[in-house]
């Protein structure tokens, strides 16, 4: 039970990690892009910063579900990456469909693995807001100061 617990929550770190950095990158090119955004049609130009924004989140999910995918595998917990790949998306999105286990003696990885979801979720969720929030901030002052 320590040794799962010891993994998961590696596991947990890592992927929090991971999406820190992304948080950090995507947060930088909107910045860069700044000058681009406050320019008129403000309403297409925040449709696309969205767009990429969704595009990087994915990356991020789809990342985080590799991570435990293949530790799964490192573990010999699944005959194949197809099946840790499964595995790790079903729990990682709290579906839960239950097709395919984790072996009795690691299956605490799986509350773990769906807990990290529910976190990098949340995470997510509120970088996307607070990433569009401030580019229509700015587009709006922008407005403003000209109108």
């Amino acid at each position: 039970m320590i040794l799962q617990l010891a993994v998961g929550t590696g596991l947990i770190l890592l992927t929090v990690f991971v999406a820190g950095l992304a948080f950090w990158a995507v947060e930088t090119a909107m910045l860069r892009a700044q000058d681009w955004f406050l320019r008129e049609p403000h309403g297409l130009r925040l449709s696309i910063g969205l767009g990429v924004a969704v595009v990087w989140v994915l990356g991020v999910i789809t990342a985080s579900v590799w991570i435990w995918a293949i530790a799964f595998r490192l573990l010999g917990l699944f005959a194949t990456m197809e099946g840790a790949v499964y595995f790790a998306l079903v729990a990682f999105t709290t579906l839960g469909f239950g097709d395919i286990l984790l072996p009795v003696d690691w299956r605490l990885l799986g509350g773990l693995a769906a807990a990290n979801g529910l976190l990098i979720m949340g995470f997510l969720t509120a970088m996307l807001v607070e990433i569009m929030r401030n580019v229509r901030v700015r587009q709006l002052e922008t407005r403003r100061k000209r109108g």
